[in-house]
């Protein structure tokens, strides 16, 4: 997706900022939406670090239907698209519709040729045939995944841009801010593809990365200090404000 289109779907010039939100239950994720959407946040994506994919399932239809026009993303943890899609198809069909779907590795080979992605291609059917319709978010050169040579960087991002609405790269791991000449490296070969960037991010550091990145995907660093589950509005509005243009 162009760069200009995607901020135009948040009604944004700026990076767009998406709370991460480990789920616990219900209760904890609905609290922690209203305290996003109070600070100014158009949406959330909710992941299941604690438990399988099957748990999240009726935790995502309860709050489809708490928030029905709210912009409410997935990330079913170390699930690909293969997976994802078909779940997402089925949800689609129930009424109960994910606006984003972000896979923390979308199978992208930078030691192949560009045009040589045969899993990244069969990901791409699986979605097409799926009958889900929204954003693809694709991890690429990402944390905990297959380590990938920074040389490389350019080519991944290249690669990427083929197949998901919004390329995602990370720092080494969770909380750690990723590095800024990462961060250039993948701006520049993307092109006009959206450029998300999850891990690291604050308030303190998110200026670095605001002129490159269209996306911010955040947890630990708007959450309370020590806290992996809840976001703390101070921090959000600090951040928001950061970013905003």
């Amino acid at each position: 997706m162009n760069r200009q289109d995607f901020q135009k779907c948040f009604d944004t010039s700026g990076p767009v900022i998406l709370p991460v939100i480990h789920v616990l239950d219900a209760e904890q994720v609905r609290r922690n939406i209203e305290v996003a959407k109070e600070g100014g946040c158009p949406g959330v994506f909710l992941i299941n670090h604690d438990f399988e994919k099957e748990k999240l399932v009726p935790i995502i239809k309860e709050m489809r239907h708490a928030f029905p026009d709210y912009w409410l993303g997935v990330n079913f943890l170390a699930v690909t698209g293969k997976f994802a899609f078909p779940i997402l198809g089925e949800l689609q069909a129930q009424g109960i519709r994910v606006d984003g779907y972000w896979a923390d590795d979308a199978r992208i080979d930078e030691r192949r040729a560009e045009d040589d992605q045969p899993e990244a291609n069969e990901i791409a059917k699986i979605l097409k045939t799926s009958g889900w319709d929204g954003l693809y978010i694709g991890g690429t050169a990402f944390k905990k995944q297959r380590d990938v040579d920074p040389a490389q960087y350019g080519k991944s991002a290249r690669i990427a841009t083929n197949y998901m609405d919004v390329v995602v790269t990370s720092g080494v791991a969770t909380g750690h801010a990723a590095d800024v000449g990462k961060i250039e490296i993948f701006r520049e070969h993307c092109a006009d593809t959206a450029l998300g960037l999850a891990s690291g991010i604050t308030p303190q550091n998110a200026a670095h990365y605001a002129d490159a990145v269209d996306l911010f995907m955040v947890a630990t660093g708007i959450n309370f200090e020590g806290d992996f589950y809840n976001i703390d509005p101070d921090r959000l509005k600090h951040l928001m404000h950061l970013t905003q243009k």
